[in-house]
């Protein structure tokens, strides 16, 4: 028997958040009914408890990324790791983040009033997040390749239907700027992510999350504003004809 077995579930939510997702994929209640163990509330629910010990061992293997030197990196390269990691990181937890915040919402909306204006705020930087992604991944990312690809085999870039891409980069960081707004807002309004005393574990985990997608939007936006963009404006100044 393996100690993720014997261990608490309220505890392990309590440690770490991210396994909360495991217990939501299992439809196991973590909030309420969190003095169970892995053990009794598997055998509960009937669920094979050796696929949700290895889902947690995974979950709590996970370590984010340190020490990296994406200057190093060449621009197309870069963008095809934001959209991997950082782009898909967004589509995943905002569905799980809006369910958090709608049923938190509802159950303690009525004692804790910001809640319904960080669910709204939310809301909005969910569908702002979402078309400004397609944006990148539609126009920007594919016409940063392109350069790349055309440096590499010597040739010139075909002209980007949209000018220069002084033009996309300014609306990219523009929005960058709006949804960074967003999120102090909703720190403000959530005193720094801190936790009530009538706060359940759902309460903790919805706020540990909030806080794991803001950190995650700061380094994206770190990496598109201060990296990537830079690097395709330099990539695009060289082909252009000397003296313009």
């Amino acid at each position: 028997m393996t100690h993720l077995e014997q261990a608490v579930i309220g505890q392990l939510v309590s440690d770490n958040y991210r396994t909360a997702a495991v217990f939501s994929k299992y439809r196991i209640d973590f909030c309420c009914n969190g003095n169970r163990t892995v053990e009794e509330a598997c055998a509960q629910k009937k669920i094979d408890i050796s696929a949700v010990t290895a889902d947690l061992a995974e979950v709590l293997g996970v370590q984010p990324e340190t020490g990296t030197d994406y200057n190093t990196w060449e621009p197309d390269v870069l963008a095809i790791h934001i959209v991997d990691r950082h782009h898909a990181y967004v589509a995943n937890q905002i569905p799980v983040l809006q369910a958090y915040l709608h049923k938190l919402s509802n159950v303690h909306g009525g004692a804790h009033p910001e809640l319904v204006r960080i669910a709204q705020l939310f809301n909005e930087s969910a569908a702002e997040l979402t078309m400004h992604m397609k944006k990148e991944e539609l126009v920007l990312f594919p016409y940063i390749r392109q350069m790349v690809v055309a440096r590499e085999n010597g040739t010139s870039a075909a002209p980007a239907h949209f000018g220069t891409v002084a033009g996309p980069i300014s609306m990219m960081m523009h929005e960058h700027d709006q949804e960074g707004e967003r999120f102090r807002q909703i720190q403000q309004l959530s005193g720094d992510y801190t936790v009530p005393p009538d706060g359940c574990n759902t309460y903790r985990v919805t706020y540990a999350l909030l806080k794991e997608f803001q950190d995650d939007l700061h380094l994206h936006i770190h990496l598109e504003n201060n990296i990537l963009f830079p690097k395709a404006a330099d990539l695009e100044i060289g082909f252009r004809p000397a003296g313009k």
